[in-house]
């Protein structure tokens, strides 16, 4: 089972590297910037839960965590993706909370986190503000070497509302991020303390240490839960790479 484990923590984060040296505070700084990750993908009901965090390096990160889906996925709702960027987002906020700091480790959370709602509102049509529409055609030619680029289809007025949209959903998802956190300081600060001391935690430990969260909704019952329509409850295409299934014939 170690094996295996660690055959997945190098396909997913790359070797160890074990001649890395970092000091005492990198370390501690670290440990809050995983553990507040750790503790929404855990406490956010359409998160992937956690399965294990570590301050060890690996690859070009300095420490990572592991986030594993309950049962297999095709489709993404708007509530999964936006506690996807939650839980992005929860490395810089713990930083600010906990270190009251701001660092370059949360570089590429920040990263994944702008282009995730960049496609909320451009491709996946989830903004209320602009409606069930996709901007922007893509399209590659890899078999020239060329990277893939967009042709743009729509105004400067529309790019601005654009803007104003990645801009709303990542600073909505920044202060959902700042007061869960806030509700869980003496939590965070006690798994903290155990990762410096033993620098990977697994589930197991973790949700003893973190206490009791409400369990998480599968599939079906994400489905029943009632909620309120707008516009961006609209069908929703698949991300590139994923299929979606097929739809149900319907009734003469």
């Amino acid at each position: 089972m170690a094996d295996c484990e660690e055959s997945i923590d190098r396909v997913v984060a790359g070797p160890e590297r074990k001649s890395r040296i970092i000091s005492e505070q990198e370390k501690t700084m670290l440990a809050f910037h995983e553990v507040g990750h750790a503790v929404l993908a855990e406490m956010l009901p359409y998160a992937d839960p956690m399965h294990k965090t570590s301050i060890l390096p690996r690859g070009m990160a300095l420490g990572y965590t592991l986030q594993l889906p309950l049962e297999d996925k095709y489709i993404t709702t708007r509530r999964e993706l936006m506690d996807d960027v939650t839980v992005l987002m929860a490395g810089r906020v713990a930083e600010q909370i906990f270190c009251d700091e701001t660092t370059t480790g949360a570089t590429n959370d920040l990263e994944r986190a702008t282009e995730l709602a960049r496609r909320m509102v451009a491709e996946f049509g989830m903004s209320d503000e602009l409606g069930p529409r996709s901007f922007g055609h893509k399209h590659a030619m890899p078999f020239l070497g060329r990277d893939l680029m967009e042709d743009r289809n729509y105004s400067d007025e529309i790019a601005q509302s654009i803007d104003a949209e990645i801009r709303s959903i990542v600073d909505e998802c920044y202060a959902h991020a700042r007061q869960l956190l806030d509700q869980r300081q003496e939590q965070v600060r006690a798994i903290a303390a155990v990762l410096l001391e033993k620098e990977t935690l697994e589930r197991d430990e973790f949700v003893a240490l973190l206490g009791e969260v409400p369990a998480k909704p599968l599939k079906e019952e994400r489905a029943a839960r009632p909620r309120k329509p707008s516009s961006a409850d609209q069908p929703e295409r698949p991300p590139e790479g994923r299929v979606g299934p097929a739809p149900e014939p319907q009734p003469a």
